[in-house]
């Protein structure tokens, strides 16, 4: 299966010297859940990726924006727009822009400006574990400001790449109901980080409650967990049971390179996803590995 092509919805490049990244270049989060992270603290770039991606048919690529949240929001746009023109990828990029500041609005024209951008991935305010709760607070996903300003990117034609921990999937389930007309794309199978049967079943329902709503996609990655190492047997119910929810037709599979590189090699991944849908038939595995990220994020072919 070294033939099969893929569309890579999920990665991130950084150039130290060009953009400031302060979670890269400063002292490192104190709080980082996976450990040591001095791997990551250095230029990746294309060529990085494509030694890492070695003996897999990656065709192109969706840059998804790195926090490089200090300055202008184009600066990091504009840098990707360069680094594909000289080198082919990214072939679309998932911004950044924040929500509820006096410049969104315009922030979010120029970025939809740009023919790569496709969509914007902010975060919303959560909480640090299930037994908490800040709904309603400022930047949340109940804030009035934060969800009018959310609305914004059906009038720009822009995707909402959403990265919220599994506790929170219910709630955003209410926020895709509440903008059908957003397309919608969960980050990281909805970071199922207790694979204990009661944190897997609080999962399930916010997934559940997600793939009701026919505006969301959802990428499977980054199935790294907090202090465990990875486990294909594991990672493959997960695996499994995203696409049952979901469907194969609004799933896909992505790297999360460099940051999944924490846990396992590109191979690593890219191979437990095909030995896990092995048994489906090659339609959908193309849909998984290519074309729904063509799709979902309008890669011209």
């Amino acid at each position: 299966m070294s033939d099969l092509e893929i569309v890579d919805p999920h990665h991130h490049f950084w150039d130290l010297d060009a953009i400031y990244y302060e979670w890269l270049t400063d002292q490192p989060l104190a709080s980082f859940p996976f450990g040591d992270y001095e791997v990551l603290r250095r230029n990746y770039l294309p060529e990085n990726y494509w030694r890492d991606a070695e003996g897999h048919n990656v065709v192109k690529t969706v840059h998804v924006e790195a926090d490089a949240h200090a300055g202008d929001p184009l600066d990091e746009t504009r840098w990707l727009t360069q680094l594909h023109e000289s080198e082919g990828v990214p072939n679309a990029i998932v911004a950044w822009a924040p929500l509820i500041h006096p410049e969104t609005e315009e922030m979010l024209a120029k970025q939809a400006e740009n023919s790569l951008v496709k969509g914007i991935r902010t975060k919303p305010q959560v909480t640090n574990s299930p037994d908490d709760s800040i709904a309603g607070q400022p930047g949340t996903m109940q804030d009035q400001a934060w969800l009018k300003d959310l609305a914004l990117f059906e009038k720009y034609g822009l995707s909402w790449d959403m990265r919220v921990p599994y506790w929170h999937l219910e709630e955003a389930a209410d926020v895709a109901r509440a903008l059908p007309n957003v397309q919608m794309i969960l980050n990281h199978a909805g970071l199922p980080w207790d694979r204990s049967e009661q944190g897997l079943d609080i999962w399930r329902r916010g997934m559940e409650a997600l793939a009701a709503c026919e505006n969301v996609t959802t990428k499977i990655s980054f199935l790294l967990l907090p202090d465990e190492p990875w486990d294909d047997d594991q990672n493959a119910q997960v695996i499994r049971e995203t696409i049952e929810i979901f469907g194969v037709d609004r799933s896909m599979f992505a790297s999360n390179y460099p940051v999944d590189r924490l846990r396992a090699s590109f191979d690593t991944i890219y191979s437990l996803f095909k030995r896990t849908v092995s048994d489906y038939a090659i339609g959908d595995q193309r849909k998984l590995f290519a074309e729904n990220a063509m799709r979902i994020y309008r890669i011209d072919a």
